[in-house]
């Protein structure tokens, strides 16, 4: 169910670097969100998900709108994000979704191209970090006929052990997630604020994001 998280920064090159130094490997180019003014790196966590390291794409002009994942307000780098990839079509749980109280928001579709050549398109719903649920609330995802960017990722030397969502409406989230899926990784714990962990075990040790 867990898709991608998604650890934005300020300056890609930077993070992508002391990443490495951290996690005990290098990640592996994703490619440009033209448009968006974008790119990614990505790292594979095992179970068919995957880090997504997100930052400004400097040989692309300034947005016209703001870059997602509110990287123009970045100054540092910061786990922001998760997105959920549901069994069911994206329809029927996004209707489902909005029976508990949550609205995803419109499905948009989207495409990037790999540094191999290989378009690779998907629908998802916008990250909705405005809503009460915040950030802890996932976005969907449908990667439709395109192969999963994990599966042209080199074999995982991190993995993802749990992931930690923190809220002050525990209950909300719980049932939001019972009609997106189930994986055992996600956690749900009460909070005064909003917070998003990820628990990783490396080659080098273990790693809190």
């Amino acid at each position: 169910m867990i898709d991608h998280l998604v650890f934005a920064t300020s300056d890609l090159e930077r993070t992508v670097m002391a990443l490495a130094l951290r996690l005990g490997v290098r990640s592996v180019a994703g490619g440009q969100h033209v448009g968006f003014g974008t790119r990614n790196e990505l790292v594979a966590l095992g179970g068919g998900t995957y880090l997504e390291i997100v930052g400004p794409d400097l040989e692309q002009p300034r947005p016209v709108v703001p870059r997602p994942f509110g990287i123009d307000e970045l100054t540092g780098e910061a786990l922001v994000a998760w997105c959920a990839r549901p069994d069911d079509e994206l329809e029927a749980v996004v209707s489902a979704a909005e029976a508990t109280g949550h609205r995803p928001g419109p499905i948009s579709a989207m495409s990037r191209q790999r540094p191999d050549g290989t378009l690779l398109t998907w629908r998802l719903t916008l990250p909705q970090p405005q809503a009460p649920l915040g950030s802890v609330a996932p976005f969907l995802i449908d990667w439709g006929p395109s192969t999963h960017p994990t599966m042209s990722l080199p074999m995982p030397a991190v993995a993802l052990e749990r992931l930690v969502l923190g809220t002050p409406d525990p209950n909300q989230l719980s049932r939001l997630l019972a009609v997106v899926g189930h994986d055992e990784r996600v956690e749900i714990e009460t909070a005064a604020a909003i917070s998003i962990t990820a628990h990783l075990t490396t080659q080098v040790g273990t790693l809190r994001l």
